[in-house]
């Protein structure tokens, strides 16, 4: 083995270190993303492992100093898309009817008219209950209000992610909030009765 050699086998070493340093820095940022994304932390540790898994085997295609953040939720995303695929999962087209006052009707039909107020409606709702609304929105939506809401990303970079048009993200984005939103009148109107 020549000199040259040696250095290059060291260096490439150096950087690979350097990568997954980096990349698991950010795991607590995957694992949060991942966990919104699926219906249990099972899940969403075996997906988040998945993701490390597949990135540290093509760590070579990242570009350093680029977004290893995006990088890495890039691969999550499209996993996560592919097991969606896997469990034929399609998106429920059926239109809410009701609009943004979905939950506040609901409340008030179960209650027979009696006022509804948000502190009301905040005591009903636990984490878990939020968690399980949120995991049945539709894969599509889900991805986008987990990126965009969750994630603190733009549309811009969320459209990357996801490798689809910015137009794209706002309308998933618009039809997701609202399927929550009517998810969580559901699970509210459940721990009433």
């Amino acid at each position: 083995m020549s000199e040259t050699d040696a250095r290059r086998i060291a260096a490439d070493a150096r950087d690979r270190v350097r990568f997954e340093e980096e990349a698991l820095d950010l795991s607590d940022q995957v694992y949060r993303v991942a966990r919104r994304l699926v219906g249990s932390r099972e899940e969403a540790e075996d997906l988040m492992q998945e993701t490390y898994a597949r990135a540290f085997r093509s760590w070579r295609q990242y570009t350093p100093g680029t977004n290893l953040r995006a990088w890495l939720l890039r691969i999550l995303t499209n996993l996560n898309i592919d097991r969606g695929r896997r469990n034929q999962r399609t998106p429920d087209t059926q239109p809410l009817e009701e609009g943004d006052y979905f939950l506040y009707n609901r409340l008030e039909a179960a209650d027979g008219g009696g006022p509804s107020d948000e502190e009301r409606v905040v005591e009903r709702l636990s984490q878990d209950d939020i968690v399980d609304a949120l995991t049945e929105v539709p894969h599509d939506f889900r991805d986008v209000l987990v990126l965009v809401d969750v994630g603190d990303f733009s549309y811009a970079d969320a459209a990357q992610i996801l490798d689809v048009p910015i137009g794209t993200v706002m309308s998933r984005l618009h039809r997701a909030r609202r399927i929550l939103k009517h998810n969580l009148a559901e699970h509210a109107v459940e721990e009433e009765a």
